[in-house]
């Protein structure tokens, strides 16, 4: 089964992949590693998932965040290399979960991008990770996800 046939059994399609914020590449390439620039809870040019996990949101409500975050880094992944077929696996997900003072199930929330990448990429989806929490994010973003993967050679 493809990426693509894995994320039609969950009902997604690949978003366009969202614009930076700022004066940055979405995603910048160094030999056969991709660096993704951290990637919002963004559909449609809005982030659906604000304020601290824990205070605003739920356990549950940080976890669909990551996804969707995730799903936007595959469709950077996919726009820069026009398909998923030279991916190789993602190496490294940083997640940067904002949340409540004294809240401390961020690793929970950052599963969210890290079980979904295992469901959509099966055995490219294996990585290191980090999770870092945050008082508040750019755009009052409930995550953030960084992510490095590498690629096959064309």
């Amino acid at each position: 089964m493809t990426i693509e046939e894995r994320l039609a059994a969950r009902g997604l399609v690949l978003p366009p992949p969202p614009q930076p914020l700022g004066s940055y590449a979405a995603v910048s390439q160094a030999g056969d590693l991709l660096f993704v620039s951290g990637q919002l809870p963004l559909a449609n040019g809005k982030v659906v998932w604000q304020g601290q996990v824990g205070k605003d949101l739920t356990l549950e409500d940080g976890q669909r965040a990551a996804e969707l975050a995730a799903l936007n880094v595959l469709a950077q992944i996919h726009a820069h290399l026009g398909s998923f077929e030279r991916l190789d696996h993602i190496v490294r997900v940083e997640g940067h979960v904002t949340s409540a003072p004294g809240w401390l199930q961020q690793p929970a929330v950052v599963d969210g991008a890290s079980d979904f990448f295992a469901d959509v990429l099966a055995e490219k989806a294996g990585h290191a990770r980090m999770v870092i929490s945050h008082f508040q994010q750019p755009a009052n973003a409930a995550v953030i996800l960084l992510v490095i993967a590498q690629v096959k050679p064309a």
